[in-house]
């Protein structure tokens, strides 16, 4: 008898598991997911690689820039944005090795960056790990470092205007830095450019910054040799300039000079800027080109890198109508640098779990996330990148996977497919707007032959970063006087 009552209670308890195990599916929201365009990456893949700038069109120097005067914000104007593959054609003939070279730059970008914060939360001037030594020559200041020559620095570039006349330039842009600076004659050492190198002589607004003034004192590297402030500024993959620091006209098409700019004349750099001339600082530091020309805000768009298309820089705009609209955060330790508010992350349209206040900036400058279109790759921690590593590889039980590569640990080989289905991966921004991304924003191409990686990978800062991969393909725009920054798909 007491048998076959237990037996009735394990056969009831067995049926209620499965009613509610039927009605948790039933009830449980289906994943969100997007559909990537397999051939398609794989066939863009294929035209970087043969891309030629000085068959094609191209970054044509004659292409026009564009002013707009009806903004309410001040002067608005836009100048043309593209790709280091629109620049110079690609010395790599396998597109496997192109971005693991890409990767390594990555990836010593992220040091460079992760350092910065490093030393400002403990309080760490540069000069203190490497004395400078006054009245000394330009090239005294710089460190033994490793060529950048075979890698390359920088990933997008547009045309500015230098010194009275104008000369145009090719010029790197770098959200993740603040100073300005142009390969100057004459050189000790500087590496090959397009453009014939500027020479200070040649222009009548062309002044020296003296050692006293404001301009040198906001530079986190210099010296002084008689009376003059000389510069240093370092990248991390070796890359380097050294000279003097001027003040000189900076041009931008139709929108007219802006007399008075500081930036570097470089007599000595190391490194190949991909034919690029100098470096525009586009961060929220003092000595950068946004701080100096007080511009109310900025936006750009940034086009695929395997894209020989373009889109542009703008300034004074405003944010669009439909943006995506999150906090910008400013950091006490580091101004540099463009923190978000970023609250979590979803993967096919449910939240990654993660504790309360994960991303958060904490007032000692340790944690938050910041925006940069120098830095490919979005790092995450370690905790909240396993975690949606982890989602994600539950729901792409149908995909064939294959072997890491680089800093990718999670692959697929889809040689076989023309089109797959994938989870959504979205941003959760504080304020309560989500940004969800295209799927060819975080499954990317590692060689031509159909392995596709998810493009994210953790970190063991407590910096976290949004690359550029992400932001492909949509507007993103500082709001600098409100303090928010907006995302706006398809607005290139």
């Amino acid at each position: 008898m007491a048998t076959s009552v237990s037996s009735s209670k394990l056969s009831l308890f067995f049926l209620f598991s499965f009613l509610f195990t039927s009605t948790l599916a039933r009830n449980s929201p289906s994943p969100t997911t997007k559909i990537l365009d397999v051939l398609a990456s794989l066939k863009q893949t294929q035209h970087i690689l043969s891309f030629d700038p000085q068959i094609s069109n191209g970054f044509s120097k004659s292409q026009p820039l564009f002013f707009n005067s009806s903004s309410s914000s001040g002067s608005a104007f836009s100048i043309p944005l593209h790709s280091r593959g629109s620049l110079r054609k690609t010395h790599h003939v396998d597109y496997k090795n192109l971005v693991r070279t890409r990767l390594d730059r990555d990836s010593a970008r992220v040091n460079l960056l992760t350092t910065e914060v490093l030393l400002a939360v403990n309080g760490i001037r540069k000069t203190e790990l490497k004395p400078v030594v006054t009245e000394l020559e330009p090239e005294a200041l710089s460190t033994p470092v490793i060529s950048g020559m075979s890698q390359g620095s920088g990933e997008y570039f547009t045309r500015v205007g230098v010194g009275n006349p104008a000369k145009q330039f090719y010029m790197v842009l770098d959200t993740g830095s603040d100073v300005n600076w142009i390969q100057c004659e004459p050189c000790t050492d500087c590496y090959q450019q397009s453009d014939p190198i500027f020479n200070p002589s040649a222009s009548s607004t062309y002044s020296p910054v003296t050692c006293e003034s404001r301009q040198c004192s906001y530079l986190r590297q210099s010296a002084c040799r008689s009376g003059k402030c000389l510069y240093q500024v370092s990248y991390g993959d070796g890359s380097y300039t050294v000279g003097d620091f001027v003040t000189e006209t900076v041009s931008f098409g139709n929108s007219g000079d802006i007399k008075g700019v500081a930036l570097g004349c470089g007599h000595t750099n190391e490194g190949l800027f991909v034919a690029a001339a100098g470096l525009v600082g586009l961060g929220g530091g003092p000595l950068s080109l946004t701080s100096q020309i007080k511009a109310t805000s900025f936006s750009y768009c940034l086009v695929d890198r395997d894209s020989a298309g373009s889109s542009t820089l703008d300034f004074n705009s405003g944010l669009p109508a439909d943006s995506v609209v999150a906090p910008l955060i400013r950091s006490r330790k580091v101004d540099t640098f463009y923190y978000v508010g970023l609250t979590g992350l979803s993967v096919g349209g449910q939240p990654v779990q993660l504790p309360p206040g994960f991303f958060e900036l904490e007032q000692s400058g340790n944690g938050g996330v910041i925006v940069d279109c120098g830095t490919a790759i979005t790092r995450l921690q370690a905790e909240a990148y396993n975690a949606l590593r982890d989602a994600f590889v539950k729901l792409t039980p149908d995909l064939p996977t294959t072997g890491g590569f680089a800093l990718f640990d999670t692959c697929y080989d889809l040689s076989s497919r023309t089109s797959v289905r994938v989870p959504t991966v979205a941003f959760h921004f504080s304020g309560g707007m989500s940004l969800e991304l295209p799927a060819k924003n975080y499954l990317i191409p590692v060689d031509s032959s159909g392995t596709f990686c998810l493009a994210f990978a953790p970190t063991t800062s407590s910096l976290s970063i949004i690359g550029n991969v992400q932001q492909q393909g949509t507007r993103v725009s500082f709001d600098l006087a409100n303090n928010k920054i907006g995302f706006s798909p398809h607005k290139c």
